[in-house]
């Protein structure tokens, strides 16, 4: 009977102008898990502006398949209506959708709808609540400054910050924009030092092309990838320096080798050396403010 059936799969994550949520895609983990358990082979479309290499459903035979299986979301719209035109002759089911309007075409012209909230029903729990337990991936901080213009023709932030944001977008990890400004009224942002260093002391590593974005990530014993994005180098590199550490990329060599090389290590032994240089600062390395009693007492000269 298994052989006989040809199910796709799809969701708002399949439109053209619909929205992959993580979310919707671990609910889509959880079908996909349930189905490979049966032995039901399933293939699933996307849309084109969230996997590029598809299937696409300007690439599939609606003949092809028997069922359809949508997942996840409201059941709401011209959109889920059309699949109703396209795939008439498939039996079509929606498992985990919200049923907004029960008369409506889109819900109406499912065969059988599995849902998760909806008028008279039940609530059940989401469906990316059981879905596959997904592999630990680092989170990173990412602090970028496109500042600095006091460094003239020897600024490179632009250059920098396209080629760390580009490498970036291919590393399998969980980004977090973060900014060294406080703000007491913008809520997207920490209002006191303290809240930042919350944040940072938390993540597996931080990648900044800004000073204090070095200078504080090592304070909560975190390793940095550091860039310098001044040509030459300044005052990221000055501060690699005073603070003994090793990861930094010059503007004039960032790359993806270099990140990558930087990125291993401080994945791996730079947890350690990132606690190694926080408890320095803790004992009291040496800073400029230990000769500021002694300036002030000598007065002008």
């Amino acid at each position: 009977m298994h052989g006989r059936r040809k199910i796709l799969v799809t969701g708002w994550f399949s439109f053209l102008h619909g929205e992959a949520t993580a979310g919707d895609v671990l609910a889509l983990d959880r079908v996909r898990a349930v189905l490979r358990e049966a032995g039901l082979g399933h293939d699933v479309v996307w849309s084109p502006g969230f996997r590029a290499d598809g299937p696409h459903f300007a690439d599939i035979d609606p003949a092809a398949y028997t069922h359809l299986v949508f997942v996840c979301g409201p059941v709401h719209g011209d959109q889920v209506a059309e699949l109703h035109r396209r795939f008439a002759h498939c039996t079509r089911i929606a498992v985990g959708v919200s049923v907004v309007d029960p008369g409506a075409p889109a819900v109406t012209g499912f065969h059988r709808i599995l849902p998760r909230d909806g008028p008279g029903a039940e609530p059940a729990p989401d469906l990316a609540a059981r879905a596959p337990v997904l592999p630990a991936r680092p989170v990173v901080g990412v602090v970028l400054t496109h500042g600095q213009r006091e460094y003239g023709r020897r600024r490179r932030h632009a250059e920098v910050a396209g080629a760390v944001t580009g490498w970036l977008a291919g590393k399998d990890c969980a980004r977090l924009e973060l900014e060294t400004r406080l703000d007491t009224r913008d809520w997207r942002l920490c209002a006191t030092p303290a809240d930042l260093e919350a944040v940072l002391a938390r993540l597996d590593l931080v990648v900044t092309d800004r000073l204090h974005g070095l200078v504080l990530a090592l304070r909560a014993g975190t390793p940095a990838l550091a860039v310098d994005p001044v040509a030459g180098g300044a005052k990221v590199t000055a501060q690699a320096r005073a603070c003994g550490w090793p990861a930094l990329v010059p503007a004039e060599g960032v790359g993806a080798g270099p990140l990558e090389r930087w990125w291993g290590w401080c994945l791996t032994e730079g947890r350690e050396a990132a606690g190694r240089v926080a408890a320095g600062f803790r004992a009291g390395l040496p800073d400029a403010a230990d000769d500021l009693v002694e300036a002030l007492a000598g007065g002008p000269r």
